[in-house]
C-alpha cells in the first residue's frame, strides 16, 4: 500500500495548548457569528494521494507561487525553510517545540507575514519553520509550507471534492446544504470528533480530524491494545513510517466497521503505531481520522461555532486501498528512488532494493510519482517494472497482495 506515505512524512504541527497561545482571538470571533456570511473568494485545489488538498498561494510582495497544504491536523502555519530563506524572510529563534510521529523539535518563527491566496489576503501569520523536503520528495513537488489553525480560525471554509474547489467565507450564519449532517467537534486547536469502532470489540473514541493526513485511520497501539479491539491473532502487515525526527514503524490491518456520525464504513484500511511522542494524546484521545475518509465528504467547516457540515459526495462510494507491496519510494531530483522495501514483503519477494530506480511501471516512462503510485494500488494484480541498479537496466514482476482478502480468508476459514 502507496498511500500511507501522505500521513508518514507529515508532522501533527504545533501542539493545541500552542494555538491557543498564539491564536487567542478564536473565542473572540463568535461575536459575528449572528451576521451573514460572506463569500470571500472561490478557488481550485489540487488533490494528491490519499487526498491531501494542495493550495496555490503566496507571501508578503513576493511574486513566486508556493505550495501549501491544507491541514486541520495543523495547530498553526508553517513554511518550509529552505522556501524561507530563498525567499529572504527573516526568522527568530524561539523555544516552542512540535511533535511528530518519530520526535521532537525545536522551531523557528517567521512573524506577522501575509498570506495570499487566490482573492483572499490574510495578514499577521506566525510561520514556524520546519524542513519539508522529505515531504516534498514522497509528493514529487515543491511543499512549501502547511496551513492549520490560523487560516480556520479566522473564516469558514468550504470544502468540495467533486469539482476541487475551496469556498471561504466571513464568520457568520451561512446556508447549508439540506442534506448531510453536522458534527460538533471540540476546537481544541486541532478539531476533535467523537466516533465509533468496530472489530472484535466495539468501542467510542475520539479522534483528531486530520485533512492532512493522507489515509483512513491512525491509531496509537496504547489505544489498540487496552481496548481489546482486535483478535490477538489477526494478521497485521508491517510498514515503515517517515516523520519529524526519522523513521518508525507502523503495522496495517483492516477494521470491519467505522462510523463517523451517521455514516459508517466498512473493512477500512488502518494503521497502529507506538506513540512514542503521544501526537495521538492517548489515552485522551484513540488516534486520528485521515483524509482517505474525510474526502468522502464535501465539507463546511467552522471553528468559531466548532461545527463541520459533512455531505457524502459522489466519492463516498469509492472503494478503499488494500494494497500491500512493502515499497516506499520518494523523488530524488529527477528520479524515483527506492527508499524502503520491507523483509518478507512482495517488493522484497520480487527482488527490489533500497536506491533501485524506478525507471517504468506497467510500460508508464512518466516519472510521475503520483502516477506511480496509483498504478501500485492495484492490489491483487502483478505489475511489470524496469528498474536500474547500479547502471544497468533490469525488469522484476511486483504481485500486489490485498490485506482485506488475507484477512477475509483467515477469518472465514472453509470447513468440511
Amino acid at each position: 500500500m502507496i498511500a500511507q506515505l501522505s500521513f508518514y512524512v507529515k508532522q501533527l504541527s504545533i501542539r493545541w495548548w500552542l494555538c491557543l497561545l498564539l491564536y487567542p482571538g478564536l473565542s473572540a470571533t463568535a461575536q459575528t457569528k449572528d451576521a451573514a456570511a460572506m463569500l470571500l473568494t472561490t478557488f481550485r485545489f489540487e488533490q494528491m494521494t490519499g487526498g491531501i488538498i494542495l493550495l496555490k498561494a503566496t507571501i508578503d510582495n513576493h511574486s513566486d507561487s508556493l505550495n501549501f497544504i491544507l491541514d486541520t491536523g495543523s495547530g498553526g502555519i508553517s513554511q518550509d525553510s529552505i522556501t524561507c530563506q530563498r525567499l529572504g524572510i527573516r526568522t527568530e529563534a524561539s523555544n516552542r517545540t512540535i511533535r511528530g510521529i518519530a520526535g521532537v523539535k525545536q522551531v523557528d518563527f517567521a512573524y506577522n507575514h501575509t498570506l495570499h491566496l487566490p482573492g483572499l489576503k490574510v495578514p499577521g501569520m506566525n510561520f514556524h519553520i520546519n524542513d519539508y523536503e522529505l515531504l516534498t520528495s514522497v509528493y514529487g513537488v515543491k511543499i512549501d509550507g502547511i496551513i492549520g489553525f490560523s487560516l480556520f480560525s479566522r473564516y469558514i471554509v468550504s470544502l468540495n471534492y467533486d469539482s476541487h474547489e475551496i469556498a471561504i467565507y466571513t464568520q457568520g450564519k451561512i446556508p447549508y446544504p439540506e442534506r448531510g449532517v453536522f458534527l460538533t467537534p471540540t476546537i481544541a486547536g486541532l478539531p476533535i470528533q467523537d466516533a465509533s469502532v468496530a472489530d472484535q470489540s466495539k468501542r467510542t473514541g475520539r479522534f483528531y480530524l486530520d485533512t492532512g493526513a493522507g489515509l483512513n485511520l491512525l491509531f496509537s497501539s496504547a489505544y489498540v491494545r487496552d481496548s481489546s479491539l482486535f483478535a490477538h491473532n489477526k494478521r497485521r502487515y508491517a510498514t515503515v513510517a517517515e516523520g519529524l525526527g526519522g523513521k518508525t514503524s507502523m503495522e496495517m490491518t483492516v477494521l470491519k466497521k467505522f462510523k463517523l456520525g451517521p455514516y459508517g464504513f466498512r473493512n477500512v484500511p488502518v494503521y497502529m503505531f507506538d506513540d512514542e511522542f503521544n501526537v495521538t494524546a492517548y489515552p485522551q484521545l484513540g488516534g486520528l481520522i485521515g483524509n482517505d475518509i474525510l474526502r468522502r465528504f464535501n465539507a463546511i467547516i467552522d471553528y468559531s461555532t466548532s461545527r463541520f457540515h459533512l455531505t457524502p459526495n459522489t466519492h463516498f462510494y469509492d472503494a478503499f486501498d488494500y494494497s500491500y507491496t512493502g515499497l516506499g519510494m520518494y523523488q530524488q531530483d529527477d528520479l524515483i528512488v527506492i527508499s524502503d522495501v520491507i523483509p518478507g514483503s512482495p517488493a522484497d519477494k520480487a527482488g527490489m532494493q533500497v536506491d533501485d530506480v524506478v525507471v517504468a511501471i506497467e510500460n508508464d516512462l512518466s516519472n510521475n510519482i503520483q502516477t506511480y503510485k496509483q498504478l501500485l494500488m492495484q492490489s491483487g494484480k502483478k505489475v511489470r517494472l524496469v528498474l536500474s541498479r547500479d547502471n544497468e537496466l533490469f525488469e522484476c514482476t511486483l504481485y500486489i497482495e490485498s490485506i482485506r482478502k488475507k484477512l477475509t480468508a483467515k477469518a472465514s476459514p472453509k470447513t468440511n
